[in-house]
Order: structure tokens, then C-alpha cells, then sequence
């Protein structure tokens, strides 16, 4: 005799209802399949960069050497190019802000007249590959720049009065980003790259900054004794006055990011900062600020070490994982200078020490992936084919979009002192000093 657990009535009930349960199971599979690709794909993008400078404006200038570079770093799956658009107090395009401003009576041009920046990004999209300028010298300029010498009231200084340092960009004075007019120009500039070019976004790099030992000049000692009823104390590193002094400019970085996103709400706002205690303590550039604001759409932190173990040190810190949970994170390797080529194996052993954490990597610069190198190009190349084996697609649609923390700020207003826009000669200066990051 067989028991009966479930009774006829049931079973009549379950079959009736079998053609519904079907579609039920078919409609969650498909959505099970949208939701998580959607999900897992959203925040993570692994950056494979390289930055084209000032000295790879040859390349630049010439349409078919471009497209061969392009190519190139195509087929080595490379996804992102960051080329130089602002350098030593001159812009790498056409700027009517910059001639407006009689800072720039020329243009930089490639070889057939056409401009460089517009070219590059044609041709790389054609390829699938992302172009974010590069915002390179900040608030930095050549103290013989036109931008300097016609504008003295906009830089500041130390202590002792004086207002020239050196680094990787020579000698330079520097702009005061507590100053509104300084803050305005360096707008405009930043938001006609954003508008005049179909590009991915915009860079800017660790001299978005200022030297701990600048801001004793009038106009921020006012500002800063109105605000906190003190005199700024003569220990620059003082933690008070460089807390101060770094969350204005994160205050109007964050002002610039609103302006961007307000024009071009894809634009991917990249930083690419030296490592975070360097930067906040000696640049007042708090980066990890930026992160957690909101104000940075991805982070590349240079970290321009020959020993392996100092760094991997940089590179395996708290604020670099915290970042990687936020947004696309890279490491900027350093791949040579003119007068310093760069062995293709301590290239390789830090390619492959930011794989192992999982982060992305963009190559300091374009010419010394190959050229100027102590090895041959054919063994450089053979190297760099095995960095990438497979493809990282890339798309500004992917990044989350995030509004910045503080309000945006006013529309910019014309300035009566500008004068009539005047044809644009097409006579560069002398070259601008060799670019290096450090």
C-alpha cells in the first residue's frame, strides 16, 4: 500500500500553476544576470595610463608619428593618455583666456596648423582610448613668464620675502590659491579645456598645490588673521596654519570640480598627488580629503622610487587602500628621464608589485617607455607586451557620478580689464624648461 503524502487536489493545483512558476524563475534569472554585472563593474576601472609632455611634442606636432603612437599603446592595451595642456604659464593650445589675459601671444601648433590637443583626442578615441589633460604646472610658473611678470600682485611668498623655489619644473614662483583672482583665472583656464575639447575629463597633478614655506604675503596673513584672530605663526609647518592653508584649497578644488561637472557632468576630475604625508605636510595638498569629499573621480599617486621596497611601502599604505574602495586608483611609475633612463627591470618589478595590489598604472613619460632607454626598443616593447596581456575597456559612462561637498561656486564674471580678443600669432618662444615629475 503506497502513503500519500501529498493529496491529488495539490498536485492538480501545483501542474496548473507550473507554466507561472516557470516564467517567475525565467524573469529573476535575467535580472540576476543585468543587476550583478551592473554592480560589480561600476566602481572598479583599472588605469593604464601614460602622460605625453612637453617633451614628447614632437609626436604631438606630427599627425602620422601621433597615429603610430596611438596604435602602439593600443595594441600594448594601454586605455588612457593623459597629454600636457598647461605648462610653465603657457598653455599647449589655443587659449583666447590666455591672450585675453596677455599672458600667451602665440599658440603651440602641430606641424599641418592643426591643434595638437583636438588632434590627439580624435585620433585616440577612434582607438577606444580615454584622453584626460593634464593640468601640469598648478600654481606654479616661471618667474619670467608673462603670466609672472604681469602679475605680481597674484604670487606669494616666504617669510623672508622671497618667492622663488626649485624643483622639477627649475626655478618658479607661485601663484597664491587663497587669492580670488587667481582662483578665477585658473577657472577659466580649467573649464575652456572642458568645453573647447571633446575630451574624458581633466588632470592635475601635485603642483595643484603650494609649498608649506609660501603664504606669508600680504593678502593671505590678512585673510588669515581676520579669520582666526591671529597672526600665522612663524613655524610654517605649524599644524594649525597648514591645516588652514590646505583646507582652502580643498575648498576651492572642490569649487572647481562643481564648475566642471556643471558643463560636463562625465568629465572624470583626476588627481595625481605624491604620496599623501609628503603631500599634505610639505604641499598642503590633502589629498585623502578630496577622496573622501568626493572631489576626485580617480587618484594616481606618483611614487618615483628606484628601490623596490621603499616603493612598495608607498604603495601599500591605509589612505591608498581606502581610496581603492572609492575610486579607479593607480600608482604613477617612473619610466626615465633625458638625463636618467630607467632600467626596464625595476620597471617591470613595480608593474608588477601594483598588479599584486590590485592597482592601475600610468607610465612617466610617453618618450622613455621606448626611447632614450638603456635597453633596445625591441626589448623594451617585448616587456611592456607583457605588462597587459589582456585588454581593461574604459568609459567616463562607467565612473559614478558624484556631486563635490561644498556649493557650487558663481558663474564667473567677465573682467573689464581684458582686452579685445587679438589674432593669435603662431610664433612659439624658446623651449619651456624640460618637464620632470619628482
Amino acid at each position: 500500500m503506497t502513503l500519500r503524502i501529498i493529496p491529488r487536489s495539490w498536485l492538480r493545483s501545483i501542474k496548473s500553476l507550473l507554466p507561472l512558476l516557470f516564467a517567475l524563475s525565467f524573469i529573476v534569472v535575467l535580472l540576476v544576470n543585468n543587476v550583478i554585472p551592473a554592480i560589480g563593474q561600476q566602481p572598479r576601472q583599472e588605469i593604464r595610463g601614460v602622460w605625453m609632455t612637453t617633451n614628447d611634442k614632437d609626436i604631438l606636432r606630427d599627425r602620422r608619428k601621433l597615429g603610430d603612437a596611438i596604435t602602439q599603446l593600443k595594441r600594448l592595451n594601454f586605455n588612457t593618455i593623459y597629454p600636457v595642456v598647461w605648462n610653465s604659464g603657457y598653455a599647449m593650445y589655443p587659449s583666447p583666456v590666455a591672450q585675453q589675459r596677455d599672458i600667451q601671444p602665440f599658440v603651440y601648433r602641430g606641424l599641418d596648423g592643426q591643434d595638437m590637443i583636438a588632434d590627439l583626442i580624435s585620433q585616440a578615441h577612434r582607438q577606444g582610448l580615454l584622453v584626460i589633460p593634464w593640468f601640469e604646472f598648478g600654481f606654479m610658473t616661471p618667474p619670467t613668464s608673462e603670466l609672472a611678470l604681469n602679475n605680481p600682485d597674484w604670487l606669494t611668498q616666504k617669510q623672508d620675502g622671497s618667492q622663488t623655489s626649485n624643483g622639477a619644473g627649475g626655478e618658479v614662483v607661485w601663484l597664491n590659491p587663497f587669492h580670488p583672482e587667481v582662483q578665477k583665472f585658473i577657472t577659466e583656464l580649467v573649464l575652456e579645456i572642458t568645453t573647447q575639447y571633446n575630451a574624458d575629463g581633466i588632470q592635475f597633478d601635485d603642483h595643484m598645490s603650494l609649498p608649506s614655506e609660501f603664504g606669508y604675503d600680504e593678502y593671505t596673513v590678512a585673510l588669515y588673521t581676520k579669520e582666526t584672530k591671529k597672526t600665522p605663526p612663524t613655524d610654517f609647518q605649524d599644524a594649525a596654519w597648514v591645516k588652514w592653508r590646505a583646507n582652502k584649497i580643498t575648498a576651492f578644488m572642490s569649487q572647481l570640480n562643481q564648475a566642471v561637472k556643471a558643463v560636463k557632468p562625465n568629465a572624470i576630475f583626476s588627481i595625481s598627488p605624491n604620496y599623501y604625508e609628503f603631500a599634505y605636510k610639505h604641499h598642503l595638498q590633502d589629498w585623502l580629503a578630496w577622496v573622501r569629499l568626493d572631489i576626485a573621480d580617480e587618484l594616481i599617486v606618483q611614487v618615483y622610487r628606484p628601490n623596490l621596497e621603499s616603493f612598495v611601502d608607498k604603495i601599500n599604505r591605509p589612505e591608498m587602500q581606502e581610496a581603492q574602495l572609492k575610486i579607479p586608483t593607480g600608482v604613477g611609475i617612473m619610466t626615465g628621464l633625458r638625463n636618467r633612463p630607467v632600467a626596464i627591470e625595476q620597471i617591470k618589478s613595480q608593474v608588477m608589485a601594483v598588479q599584486e595590489y590590485g592597482l592601475g598604472a600610468a607610465f612617466f613619460y610617453y618618450e622613455s617607455l621606448w626611447e632614450d632607454a638603456p635597453e633596445s626598443i625591441g626589448d623594451r616593447l617585448s616587456h611592456f607586451s607583457a605588462f597587459f596581456p589582456y585588454s581593461a575597456f574604459r568609459t567616463a559612462l562607467q565612473l559614478p557620478r558624484r556631486a563635490a561637498t561644498f556649493p557650487p561656486p558663481p558663474a564667473p564674471k567677465p573682467d573689464p580689464k581684458n582686452k579685445q580678443q587679438q589674432p593669435i600669432k603662431n610664433s612659439p618662444p624658446s623651449p619651456s624648461p624640460t618637464t620632470s615629475k619628482k
